[in-house]
């Protein structure tokens, strides 16, 4: 069972930009998902994300495996980092705002945690412990506790959860069957088949053909979506996963939020709420314990 890795400058860095990324993308699915039904948005992500990265995929002179064996890892990293988070969130986001459901997926890194423990991947420290403890509390605050049983609210945060710990267990798998595999081949590779699973669905259960015409606003949320909230952030994912580590680069969904709720408020009128706050601030304080670097140097003051 390893320790789990420390992160350098470089790796913060790319944090920060697949942060921006992946915040931005709750947005644009917040958009995408007022006229589309989820599962539609999800085909529409990571088909055009794909496509997106094809060019690059030859470019660096990557091939597509030829045995289906040789498929199985990406099959797999599609369901679990693409088609169940992405379909559980984007229904999510049809009962809540934008800025909770990214709230409520920085449970990501504490599933991740959890996950790693019960697998025996990584240790599961006292510090690691009271920031599992410290996120269930922060999603506790989220839903609220004035007695008010809302029943919409409460299906979009299980929903959203739900996709928080189908992370996690991607997490895991890209760490076992993943590592080595190039940044670009495993985002690419993972899209394709996540294309053809979704397909398949988004066929039998919104029949697309029987949809009106989206907006021009929902085409260019779909297209962002698609390029810089997928093709790009996966690059980025993969290239801090490599680097960092499983539960690491999980860190990013602290910093998802705050772009995500921006956005949400300024451009959807979507209003940010006090128990928001508080829940996204307690969630917080139990990523720096999951960390634990911050709680070590104040307990050598």
């Amino acid at each position: 069972m390893d320790a789990p890795k420390t992160m350098d400058g470089p790796d913060w860095s790319l944090l920060i930009v697949l942060s921006v990324l992946w915040g931005g993308a709750y947005f644009f699915a917040g958009v995408a998902v007022r006229e589309l039904p989820p599962l539609t948005v999800v085909l529409a992500r990571v088909s055009l994300a794909a496509v997106a990265l094809l060019p690059l995929f030859w470019y660096l002179g990557h091939t597509l495996p030829k045995p289906f064996s040789a498929w199985i890892p990406f099959i797999g990293m599609g369901l679990l980092n693409n088609v169940l988070p992405f379909g559980l969130i984007f229904a999510g986001q049809t009962q809540i705002t934008v800025g909770l459901s990214s709230i409520i997926n920085a449970m990501t890194p504490l599933f991740t945690v959890l996950v790693m423990a019960v697998f025996r991947e990584e240790r599961l420290g006292v510090n690691r412990i009271i920031g599992v403890l410290l996120g269930v509390v922060g999603v506790a605050v989220l839903r609220g506790f004035d007695g008010h049983m809302d029943v919409q609210q409460t299906l979009g945060i299980g929903l959203c959860l739900a996709g928080a710990l189908s992370y996690g267990f991607a997490a895991l798998w890209g760490r076992r069957y993943l590592v080595g595999v190039a940044p670009v081949k495993s985002a690419t590779c993972q899209l394709i088949c996540s294309t053809l699973i979704l397909a398949v669905l988004v066929a039998i259960v919104d029949r697309p053909w029987a949809l009106a015409a989206p907006t021009q606003n929902t085409l260019l949320s779909l297209l962002a979506l698609a390029v810089f909230g997928t093709a790009l952030a996966y690059i980025v994912f993969f290239k801090i996963l490599v680097r960092a580590g499983a539960s690491n680069v999980m860190l990013v969904t602290l910093l998802i939020p705050v772009t995500a709720l921006l956005l949400g408020h300024v451009f959807l009128d979507e209003p940010i709420q006090s128990k928001e706050l508080i829940g996204a601030a307690i969630i917080g304080a139990g990523l720096l314990f999951i960390d634990g670097r911050a709680i070590n140097w104040l307990l050598r003051k």
